[in-house]
């Protein structure tokens, strides 16, 4: 479908590309790979027509729609979610406006025979199948499922875009770019601002829904269940793969021990040949034999190993001096702004030697814990830290914080004490900036490297309570890999913020989910959370968050008024609420039986007329007529059968919840 035909690309005179070919088929599922600064964000930027090659070519058909994400991008606040959202249906609603715009037209005309009504009459049928063809009558269905499947709720729909944060923006131009369905998904690190249900969703969108897809990613576990196909950049050249990425690696470490052993066998053979030459240059016997020896170097080409990291990231947290046995202790902790509440009544404990994982939903206030731990912000309720805890922190936004005018030695320069000044140069060297690479300024580093940068600062004093918000992200896999080993050998206490479940798997024993202003406790790692709440339906969780916070006020308040309960009855406050929320789940499940008997019929009456149609071709009529109506009426049926799988999936988690 899209041909890559001898691309060559160069930055300053430095080759990047030489030469690179390989194609995407219209169903490819591809892990870019490569290590920073091996151009795969440069190869999606010429795939999508956003930068030039220094030659070469990309080839595709006329008509091939390509959505780019990349990792940053400038937004405009204009509107609200939803009709931000709809901006990917664009074409299709212009049509819609043309449509009712030539059938307001004609109604008002009366000149039935004229040339004029019949061009407006052809002009009408054209758009009709025009918008037949691309078929987007479950267009607010598709809008509500891509929203709510990225982590929005419903009360967000009707929000300005204009009040979401940069990583939710980010999250609105990815539902634009799914919901416009286009032939080739280009991704540049799509999971960098997703929680792991949101991460889930997107795995399983892109699984079944989407076309071809060529991304980059540094988060394993998403790569593994997508992808099927591997290209990797290196030494200027494109590696291909027909595998998933965690087989890729097991071949590539046998491409490269080949190709280490072939590298030796002609250093050997040079050697040899070089030596024949010092002995035997002088001697007028063997002067043939020399000049044929020496014609023999010139015309060796050199065998290439492909770029193995010789320099190793020697990551390993200082022994951590003993604390108490707990740690951190929170009571009936709560934290709100305003009106609105994060959570409260979060309870538990961490005892010495735990490794723990922070996870929910982005909002629902696990860097906000943090921050209250680190006594950042205020909160309610009595958090306790433990007798000689010394807390090492590294924030979400570490990597930001770093002053960008300096360089990277005189960045640990700053924060070094005593001995470990005498020590900076070894220390950089041991995170892959030895050498010249120390005196780079830190605005120059890749986003990689500043967070190597910023792990350094944490590694200066001993700790016995590591905090790591979100310490994976614009890390690479390898040092992810790196970061994971030497956090399970530290032997203090550790919490971890974070989305990646293969940097979690492995190395949490306890799991805290945050969501519907509560903080849980799950015993066991990460796959034991996911499969626990998998039994228990997301959806169904989601529904019994949003009732119970919109109905608690106004029901409480109400009977408190009318003197039926007391301001301080939570039994009877708590009947109350559940009467409540049972009402609303019997409507909503009214509605929804309503919607799936609806979608049923739909599906079908296409298919008894995709099926009539099927017999007229059957009997030779292949007519460029039948064939365009066979079409159109395939892509209703598959477009109703998506609107019943929405139905009957929402309908099935809330059956499940014992509402009769």
């Amino acid at each position: 479908m899209v041909s890559i035909n001898n691309l060559s690309v160069e930055f300053s005179a430095r080759p990047l590309f030489n030469n690179v070919s390989f194609v995407i088929n219209k169903s490819d599922k591809i892990a870019l790979t490569g290590k920073n600064g091996a151009g795969k964000s440069t190869l999606l930027k010429i795939i999508a027509g956003l930068q030039s090659p220094t030659s070469g070519s990309v080839s595709m058909p006329e008509g091939i729609t390509i959505g780019y994400l990349p990792q940053q991008m400038s937004v405009a606040d204009e509107t609200t979610l939803v009709n931000e959202v709809k901006k990917a249906f664009g074409a299709q609603l212009d049509r819609r406006a043309q449509i009712d715009a030539v059938t307001k037209e004609l109604s008002s005309r009366e000149d039935y025979e004229s040339e004029e009504y019949h061009r407006l009459i052809e002009k009408l049928e054209f758009l009709n199948e025009r918008l037949a063809m691309e078929d987007v009558g479950n267009m607010d269905a598709e809008i509500e499922r891509t929203l709510t499947g990225l982590g929005f709720v419903r009360a967000d729909f009707s929000r300005p875009t204009s009040e979401f944060s940069g990583g939710w923006r980010m999250r609105v131009e990815l539902a634009k770019i799914l919901l416009s369905r286009p032939d080739i998904l280009l991704l540049d690190e799509p999971t960098n601002h997703l929680d792991i249900e949101s991460i889930q969703w997107l795995e399983q969108f892109l699984q079944q829904k989407a076309k071809a897809v060529l991304m980059v990613s540094h988060d394993r576990a998403f790569i593994d269940n997508v992808c099927k196909r591997t290209l990797e950049i290196s030494c200027g050249k494109i590696y291909d793969y027909k595998v998933n990425y965690s087989q890729f690696v097991e071949l590539r470490k046998e491409r490269v021990e080949q190709q280490m052993r072939a590298y030796e066998n002609q250093q050997k053979q040079i050697a040899d040949i070089k030596d024949f030459i010092e002995r035997f240059r002088y001697k007028p016997t063997k002067a043939v034999q020399v000049q044929s020896r020496i014609k023999q170097l010139e015309k060796i080409v050199p065998v290439e190993v492909d770029e193995v990291d010789t320099s190793r990231l020697r990551l390993k947290f200082p022994p951590a001096p003993r604390s108490g046995d707990y740690p951190l202790i929170l009571e009936n902790v709560g934290k709100a702004y305003g009106d609105h509440q994060i959570f409260d009544h979060a309870e538990f404990t961490i005892k010495r030697g735990e490794k723990v994982a922070f996870v929910g939903k982005n909002g629902e206030g696990k860097s906000t814990l943090v921050k209250c731990i680190m006594g950042q912000i205020p909160f309610t309720g009595n958090l306790k830290i433990g007798h000689n805890v010394r807390i090492g922190y590294f924030a979400q936004n570490q990597a930001q914080l770093l002053d960008e005018e300096i360089s990277v030695f005189d960045t640990i320069d700053q924060v070094a004490t005593g001995d470990i000044r005498t020590k900076i140069r070894d220390i950089l060297g041991a995170f892959m900036f030895g050498g010249e690479a120390s005196e780079k300024k830190v605005k120059v580093l890749s986003g990689g490297e500043k967070t190597r940068l910023a792990m350094i600062r944490l590694l200066l004093e001993p700790v016995n309570l590591l905090i790591l918000d979100e310490p994976t992200n614009h890390l690479d896999i390898k040092t992810k890999g790196i970061l994971k080993e030497a956090v399970k050998d530290f032997d203090g206490t550790v919490i971890v913020v974070s989305h990646d479940r293969d940097f979690l798997d492995g190395l949490v024993e306890k799991v805290y989910e945050f969501g519907g202003g509560e903080v849980r406790e799950n015993l066991g790692g990460i796959y034991e959370f996911l499969r626990s709440k998998n039994l228990k339906h997301l959806n169904e969780l989601e529904l019994s968050k949003s009732n119970s916070s919109a109905q608690e006020p106004t029901d409480r308040s109400k009977a408190v008024a009318q003197g039926n309960i007391s301001g301080d009855n939570p039994e009877v406050s708590k009947s109350k609420i559940s009467y409540a929320e049972q009402k609303e789940r019997e409507k909503l499940l009214r509605r929804l039986r309503k919607a799936v008997e609806e979608a049923e019929k739909n599906v079908s009456a296409y298919e008894t007329q995709l099926a009539e149609i099927e017999k007229l071709i059957a009997a030779g009529d292949a007519s460029a007529e039948t064939l365009d109506k066979y079409n159109q009426i395939s892509k209703s049926l598959e477009n109703a059968m998506s609107v019943w799988e929405l139905s009957q999936t929402e309908l099935d988690n809330i059956d499940t919840s014992n509402v009769k």
